[in-house]
């Protein structure tokens, strides 16, 4: 049972190519959750790590473009321990996708269990074009305690889905982005979901219908995506979602969604935790 969820960023970034908001947002975030449960705690994405900034592991043209803050304190470690809690007691983390300003963060708490959909760790593991070998950074997880996830049948909202932790954490796969990205769909403790859809969508304006994205946007997911087929029909599906089941369409299970990178939808939910 989910008893709390807190929301923040790992990552502060400002990217040189916003040209003043009118081409990508001016800020860029990377939305996580820390998840209260029976199981212990669970985080939700990881953001960049405190050796990813230290040692710009990421690369410096990324760090200089994306303006990456390089403060330790923006640091899924930083915000938890904030929180009055410790890196061990994070017992498990689930990633959406092992892009590298989602997974930084899994090298700072080396006693959890890594649960990823078992397409997304073959394809960082192979790193089998150009791209992948770009955002995939095996030094920010080699040493991860990984437990591979794939279907097992479950199904959430018409969707497929993969119980995680408990029932009340599921992986569900949205592949386009990355060939095994998912969305984490949590209980709310007072009822109804949160929706981390990690980069299945990069503006607010793309849940909604007709839906509305920055040119800089659109042309990065183009750009980053490995299957446009997939990705823009699971687009659709989030729409549909949002319709039925977002907040205010009076559906018994109400949806919370959010993107990882949307600073607006991270701000809605600041201070939120049922």
């Amino acid at each position: 049972m989910v008893t709390a969820v807190h929301h923040f960023s790992a990552a502060h970034m400002e990217p040189l190519a916003s040209f003043g908001g009118r081409l990508m947002p001016t800020t860029l975030v990377a939305h996580c959750l820390l998840v209260e449960g029976a199981d212990g705690l669970t985080l939700v994405d990881t953001g960049f790590g405190t050796v990813d900034l230290e040692q710009r592991r990421m690369g410096l043209a990324f760090a200089q473009g994306a303006r990456l803050s390089l403060d330790p304190s923006t640091t899924a470690l930083a915000h938890v321990q904030a929180l009055g809690f410790s890196a061990a007691d994070v017992r498990n983390i689930v990633v959406t996708h092992l892009d590298l300003d989602h997974a930084g963060g899994i090298g700072d708490f080396p006693g959890a269990t890594v649960h990823v959909f078992v397409d997304e760790l073959e394809a960082a593991r192979k790193r089998a074009t150009f791209l992948e070998k770009q955002r995939y950074i095996p030094a920010q997880w080699d040493d991860a305690n990984w437990l591979p996830r794939s279907l097992g049948g479950d199904s959430w909202l018409g969707f497929e889905s993969v119980r995680v932790v408990s029932e009340d954490v599921l992986l569900v796969p949205m592949r386009g982005h990355t060939r095994g990205h998912c969305a984490v769909a949590v209980r709310r403790p007072s009822g109804g979901w949160f929706l981390h859809a990690g980069d299945a969508y990069f503006d607010a304006g793309e849940k909604i219908t007709p839906p509305t994205c920055l040119p800089g946007l659109r042309h990065f997911q183009t750009l980053m995506q490995m299957d446009a087929k997939a990705r823009v029909a699971n687009q659709e599906r989030l729409r549909t979602l949002h319709a039925e089941h977002g907040p205010g369409s009076g559906a018994d299970e109400v949806v919370t969604m959010f993107c990882a990178h949307s600073e607006p939808e991270l701000a809605a939910l600041a201070g939120v935790t049922d």
